[in-house]
């Protein structure tokens, strides 16, 4: 049996073949043009900057990212943004599919294709609560959620009395919800019902609240409904005007359920450029291009991790997931908003740094592995 070393480069992409085929999304290995793309300049606010002006190895980096490119995962697209500059952009065409549809069809993507984001677009629920909390429409996060829906509290008991606002932010409210895992989905029964916010508060209490996360995209209708009713406007309105407008985020959609109604919990289609001001904003402090979006006491307490979710290493923020990365054999924190198929905005302040990924393999149990491999991988890549 012969043994070939490799070195550099060679090396480099094979150590990443070999560890994306470990978890189960075999690579192909195949001799094309690079697949690394230099980001374009538009009119969406972005600045762009040079790998090798951004303190990245710009050799592994791109034989990393035509790897990731060149699998069979069914990978969509990779944003790379460093202070505030965006230096990588690549799109490929794959397979996807809509939250309604049941056959994934073939699409091209790039920058002026919106993408479904799923719970992304919790995390941004998160933000649009600390927005209404300062601007006073919202009070303490200890408020009992029921304050908000007086018209449910007669059925209440008195543990969904102590239900907080912090609660649902930390997944963490106690109710008896399945999502996302074999047999019975609560969530998708949100997707038909005609009062939501009932039907989540009715759910029987399994756990004192704040005990245990529980992943529940009921506790996130029922913040996004929070927001309507304290700023009397839909909470998609809210979000135009103060966070996608403030933001420079044009194009984008919030698909409704089968009453029209938007789902605050997976309804959300973006650009990836425009996933990647998320990042931004969450490691300037809520500022953008200099103006104050989002108030950075509320960016510090999305971004604290506050319960163990007991999937691996991740805990729970507000609406945010944490965890840590190894970068020159010591950990780094980054905070995320994840979305299922393999939808991602990760941010890693130690690095300032955001790396974006779009994906169709929803409902597939290897996504979630690889694209959390990747992200590792890339952030192995800065050098400085």
């Amino acid at each position: 049996m012969a043994i070939v070393i490799l070195s550099g480069r060679r090396a480099f992409a094979a150590a990443t073949l070999l560890a994306f085929s470990a978890i189960g999304m075999p690579c192909i290995a195949q001799t094309v043009e690079s697949a690394y793309a230099v980001p374009g300049v538009t009119d969406d606010g972005w600045q762009v900057r040079a790998l090798q002006d951004s303190g990245f190895d710009v050799a592994q980096t791109r034989t990393l990212l035509d790897a990731a490119m060149d699998s069979e995962a069914n990978l969509h697209s990779i944003i790379i943004e460093r202070h505030g500059f965006l230096v990588a952009e690549l799109y490929r065409t794959g397979k996807d599919k809509s939250v309604y549809s049941l056959i994934a069809r073939r699409r091209a993507f790039g920058p002026e294709v919106l993408h479904d984001t799923r719970s992304v677009g919790k995390s941004v629920i998160g933000l649009l609560i600390g927005i209404a909390q300062a601007q006073r429409k919202i009070s303490a996060l200890s408020t009992p959620v029921l304050d908000f829906f007086p018209e449910y509290s007669a059925q209440a008991t008195s543990a969904h009395r102590a239900i907080t606002l912090q609660h649902l932010l930390t997944m963490s409210s106690g109710l008896r919800w399945s999502e996302g895992g074999a047999g019975r989905d609560d969530e998708l029964r949100l997707f038909w019902k005609r009062a939501p916010y009932r039907y989540v508060l009715r759910h029987p209490i399994a756990l004192p609240a704040g005990e245990r996360f529980n992943y529940n995209g009921g506790g996130t209708a029922l913040l996004a409904e929070v927001v309507a009713r304290t700023t009397q406007t839909r909470f998609t309105d809210f979000a135009r005007q103060h966070l996608f407008e403030p933001l420079g985020i044009r194009d984008w959609q919030w698909i409704g359920d089968l009453h029209g109604r938007p789902m605050a919990f997976n309804g959300l289609r973006m650009r990836p450029r425009d996933m990647a001001k998320f990042g931004r904003l969450m490691l300037n402090q809520g500022r953008w291009q200099g103006r104050q979006i989002v108030p950075a006491e509320w960016i510090a307490a999305t971004m604290q991790p506050r319960l163990s979710t007991g999937i691996a290493d991740l805990q729970y923020g507000y609406h945010w997931w944490a965890g840590s990365v190894q970068w020159k054999n010591r950990p780094l924190p980054w905070s995320a908003a994840f979305g299922n198929g393999g939808q991602r905005v990760f941010v890693v302040p130690d690095l300032d740094m955001t790396v974006v990924f779009t994906a169709g393999a929803y409902g597939d149990p290897r996504s979630a592995p690889f694209v959390n491999a990747l992200f590792k991988s890339i952030v192995a890549t800065v050098v400085r």
